[in-house]
């Protein structure tokens, strides 16, 4: 028999592993520790994508796969995957463009913007490339598996 709540617990597995897999993957890419990556969003892997992949797989297993609440998960991990490498990402971008061309106006204008709107710290890394969240999607899945086998 399955726990009741192992849904949830490889959903939260998932996300906070992926999480913590932040600064490791950033260290063999870079050479360089920002343990700050930890609490961000944005990056390889995804942890959203890792945490509803396995949230879905493990529903699927539970109350199995041709179940309506296995329909539900599956759309909306598939939303949340489009969302995180389409819509957050290109806004994102957006406000590194943003950012560009306020510097640049300033720049060749010599002006300083005097309302406080300009000076706002906005996160420009919001969303995911594909290929963080396809590392995600795969991450959940290995996760909620090895609960299953853990049991």
């Amino acid at each position: 028999m399955i726990d009741y709540m192992y849904p949830f617990w490889s959903a939260i597995i998932a996300c906070i592993s992926a999480q913590c897999l932040k600064p490791v993957v950033y260290y063999l890419l870079k050479r360089e520790w920002k343990w700050h990556l930890i609490v961000e969003s944005g990056g390889f892997p995804s942890s959203h994508t890792a945490a509803v992949f396995a949230l879905t797989l493990a529903v699927g297993v539970q109350e199995n796969f041709n179940s309506t609440i296995f329909a539900v998960t599956l759309m909306i991990s598939l939303i949340i995957a489009y969302d995180a490498a389409n819509v957050r990402y290109y806004a994102g971008q957006n406000i590194q463009v943003t950012h560009q061309l306020i510097k640049d106006i300033q720049d060749l204008t010599a002006l300083e913007f005097d309302d406080p709107i300009y000076a706002t710290k906005v996160k420009e890394v919001l969303g995911h490339k594909w290929i963080e969240v396809i590392a995600g999607g795969i991450w959940g899945l290995l996760v909620a598996t090895l609960l299953l086998y853990l049991k």
